[in-house]
């Protein structure tokens, strides 16, 4: 008796259906300014029928900064798949008492789009395969030989070889390449909303005397003519901007370093003016009607009166 035979399941995708999502750690040091290094994550998302892949490194994988990413990458593609593939990653959902559950942040994002966001199960790599071979192949296409001055330089970089290499190339098991089958695939999927989805750092909040803001672990400075008023914070993933009543008061690039202080000159300048007119204010006179004694008075408090009278004697 022969045993029967067991054939491997083929995995095929429809135009449009989804997109496998991950992040991927690079094992290179990357500059982030301040003399810091890092190895910030890469968000990387593969769309199932063409293969046809994008990523960009992001700043944190705190929810502010994935979601931004998120936006960023589908924005570039004009579209977006019907349903987005991830694993637990914590800022995205976790599996509850045998069920997967959204972040208040992910399913607001979800909704916005009009997408599913679906979650593998724990130790399920298989489920992202997709994504996972990307990772892979980065690691031994992409990153050999190569140099990275900062997160822009890697992200050029990455675009740069994404368009000309890993989206032109002979895909083995398609029998063409990722972008023959591209137009097909994008338009099957969904429109963007006419509404961009709120993502990145927000916040409201009354500004300090010292006239800074926080944004991750970094301090920004603000005009301090705002000190004591509420202003808002919105952050991406390049800039940081401040506003107060919808009047912008401060920009500045987004620090990829951590623990630092940005501090904008004229905000320093003017914060210089303020504190010198302050010290310049004249205190005003404090008009006062004093009486004026006369001198025998003292001459009686001190026993000096008897002794005048005894020398006139």
């Amino acid at each position: 008796m022969f045993a029967p035979p067991d054939p491997a399941s083929r995995m095929d995708y429809q135009p449009g259906e989804l997109a496998q999502c991950d992040l991927w750690f690079p094992p290179v040091d990357v500059p982030l300014g301040f003399g810091q290094v890092g190895r910030p994550p890469v968000l990387v998302i593969v769309s199932g029928y063409s293969r046809v892949i994008t990523a960009m490194m992001i700043p944190s994988r705190q929810s502010p900064d994935l979601l931004a990413g998120h936006w960023a990458l589908l924005d570039g593609w004009g579209r977006v798949p019907r349903a987005l593939v991830w694993d637990n990653e914590s800022a995205v959902g976790q599996w509850r008492g045998g069920k997967p559950v959204l972040t208040e942040t992910m399913n607001a994002f979800r909704g916005t789009l009009g997408i599913k966001v679906v979650q593998c199960r724990p130790a399920d790599p298989e489920s992202k395969g997709l994504v996972e071979r990307v990772n892979g192949y980065f690691e031994t296409s992409f990153l050999p030989g190569r140099s990275f001055t900062s997160p822009t330089d890697f992200n050029a970089q990455l675009a740069e070889w994404l368009a000309t290499r890993a989206n032109q190339r002979q895909h083995r098991r398609l029998g063409c390449r990722p972008a023959d089958r591209w137009d097909a695939d994008r338009a099957a999927m969904l429109e963007l909303p006419p509404v961009a989805p709120v993502v990145g750092w927000r916040a409201t909040t009354r500004l300090p005397r010292d006239h800074y803001v926080r944004v991750d672990s970094n301090d920004y400075s603000v005009h301090p003519a705002a000190v004591g008023r509420r202003v808002e914070i919105v952050a991406g993933l390049d800039q940081v901007m401040v506003t107060l009543e919808g009047a912008e008061i401060a920009r500045h690039q987004r620090c990829w370093a951590d623990h630092q202080s940005i501090t904008d000159p004229a905000h320093a300048a003017a914060a210089a003016q303020l504190r010198q007119a302050r010290r310049l204010v004249a205190v005003p006179a404090i008009d006062t009607d004093v009486e004026h004694r006369a001198l025998t008075d003292y001459d009686r408090m001190f026993g000096l009166a008897d002794s005048a009278n005894e020398e006139i004697a």
